[in-house]
């Protein structure tokens, strides 16, 4: 089993939970650094890898089989133009931030911020509210 941490769309309750057939471990989780996220267009909640700058960012974090992780890299295009990249970053639980976990995340490339549009961010948490824009 892999963990996965999710802090989008493939957070249960969220547009995407569906393609996430990964079991949830209890409790909430957020990034051990700060990260930059930001909604692409004010809708697509995207990390960047940038250890250090942003926000600590707030998600749920998964054990998923192969199978489960390969559909979601689909979902989120791995290996393909203008798709996430798959990395191992340190989480901790909210309520216990001494403990770190090194989990996979998926990340975009700086680039997308340099696109038109509004990026809102960085942000700390992807809410419903944000997900209200987001249809796939």
């Amino acid at each position: 089993m892999t963990l996965l941490f999710v802090y989008g769309s493939l957070k249960e309750g969220y547009p995407n939970a569906h393609v996430n057939r990964g079991r949830r471990l209890p409790g909430d989780y957020r990034t051990a650094q700060p990260y930059p996220m930001h909604l692409v267009e004010s809708v697509l909640p995207c990390l960047f890898l940038a250890p250090g700058k942003g926000l600590p960012v707030k998600g749920q974090l998964f054990e998923v089989d192969d199978a489960a992780l390969a559909a979601m890299d689909a979902l989120e295009r791995i290996g393909e133009p203008g798709g996430y990249q798959r990395v191992a970053i340190d989480v901790v639980p909210l309520d216990a931030p001494e403990r770190p976990v090194q989990a996979f995340v998926y990340v975009q490339a700086p680039a997308l911020l340099e696109r038109e549009g509004p990026h809102p961010g960085p942000i700390d948490e992807y809410t419903p509210e944000h997900a209200k824009a987001l249809r796939w």
